[in-house]
């Protein structure tokens, strides 16, 4: 290995001991030149590019982590909360179900729930997931939903996460 590299480097030794000491110095002076470009290009411009970033983004990130921190106190809290019955969630889902519009179908297999919307509102649909959610505990599986004129119609399929009623 040694040997090789001796072997590449001989020819640069060579010409570089047929150089003058005024080209030699002229030489190390580009090699230098090409160091602190690289260092600049590689290590101080990008550093100093994050730190002017830094102080802009600092209130947006302080707000995201504000919102994951309620949002894991929330699921603590449901983590914490006893199962629901079956029928007491299914008649939550029921109760809720007028939210998505008239339109709206439910069907219970097992423990899925499938919700069939036609023409459901954002905002309707979110306040509809976030009862179904805190409510009935029961979470989103599947969403197959899609969006026309401002308003949604698809299916949602939930799992139950609550036991049988005794």
């Amino acid at each position: 290995m040694r040997a090789k590299v001796r072997a590449a480097i001989a020819p640069v030794q060579t010409r570089w001991a047929q150089l003058s000491r005024r080209e030699q110095s002229r030489v190390r002076g580009a090699l230098l030149i090409l160091a602190l470009a690289l260092v600049w290009f590689v290590a101080l411009r990008p550093a100093i590019a994050t730190l002017r970033n830094a102080k802009s983004q600092g209130p947006q990130l302080r707000a995201q982590l504000q919102d994951m921190l309620q949002l894991q106190a929330q699921a603590h809290v449901l983590q914490a909360l006893p199962p629901a019955q079956t029928q007491d969630s299914k008649n939550l889902l029921e109760a809720a179900l007028p939210t998505l519009g008239a339109m709206a179908q439910m069907s219970l297999t097992g423990d899925r729930v499938t919700i069939t919307l036609e023409g459901s509102s954002a905002d309707a649909l979110a306040q509809w997931l976030t009862q179904a959610r805190l409510n009935a505990r029961a979470r989103p599986l599947e969403l197959h939903l899609t969006q026309s004129q401002g308003l949604w119609k698809g299916r949602i399929v939930l799992q139950m996460a609550s036991t049988a009623a005794p």
